[in-house]
């Protein structure tokens, strides 16, 4: 058997051409996933930051809806007004004040009245004129009555229209949809009140003229028996005796 030489073995197995096998490599653009959990919750807190930005954005647009709301109720005026209704009651009773009888409400009329016919008892008065002077006084005394009483009745008159005033004040403040209707409503009610007010003082003022009217009367009467005594007792002018018949014979 004839054996090679190892350099031969080994220069024929260098010389031969050399078979490999297929190699399988990635490409060097393919993509590779990875999960960051950190990175995750960020993005999570970040939405959920934004979110709330909006939600604050959305009611903060609602308040201020609301408050444009809120304004125009409050400028919103009353629709009911008791201004006639008052003007007229404190008419009636002004025309009542202005119509009374022979000493009116006048500071001048009142300093004639007292000077002329509530003053001193003229001695040199006749009979005839302290007479007159006297029914003047009574029909003013009674003409003040009359006024008190008509003004009594006004005022009374005017209380049916005062409660359903009142009634529809209170009810349009209760049901007012603003500040403006509230506070209107409540200004009504005050003006209510001073109309009232008005008729307490003018029944104060009527009832104190007639009172006034009677004592003055009575006083200036008083004064004019003393002055008419004493011109009764006056010897020489006072009475005189005279002859008397009595059975026609």
């Amino acid at each position: 058997m004839i054996r090679l030489p190892v350099a031969l073995l080994t220069a024929t197995i260098l010389s031969a051409p050399l078979t490999l096998s297929p190699m399988v490599t990635a490409p060097a653009y393919a993509w590779r996933i990875v999960y960051d959990p950190t990175n995750y919750v960020q993005n999570v807190l970040q939405a959920a930051r934004a979110l709330e930005q909006i939600n604050n954005q959305v009611t903060s647009l609602q308040n201020e809806a609301q408050m444009l709301i809120n304004q125009a109720r409050n400028l919103t005026s009353l629709p009911h007004s008791s201004l006639q209704q008052l003007q007229q009651s404190v008419q009636r009773t002004q025309q009542l004040l202005a119509q009374a009888q022979n000493i009116a409400f006048d500071v001048g009329q009142v300093d004639q009245a007292f000077k002329s016919q509530y003053g001193n008892v003229a001695q040199s008065a006749t009979d005839q004129q302290l007479i007159a002077d006297a029914r003047s006084r009574w029909q003013n005394t009674v003409g003040g009555l009359q006024d008190a009483m008509r003004v009594q009745a006004s005022v009374v008159g005017n209380i049916d229209t005062n409660r359903s005033e009142m009634s529809a004040l209170v009810g349009q403040s209760q049901g007012a949809s603003g500040a403006l209707q509230a506070t209107q409503a409540g200004n009504q009610l005050l003006a209510l009140q001073s109309q009232q007010l008005s008729d307490l003082t003018a029944v104060l003022a009527a009832n104190g003229r007639a009172d006034a009217l009677t004592e003055a009367e009575r006083a200036t009467a008083a004064e004019q028996g003393r002055m008419q005594r004493e011109r009764f007792l006056t010897p020489g002018s006072g009475y005189r005796a005279g002859n008397a018949k009595m059975f026609n014979n």
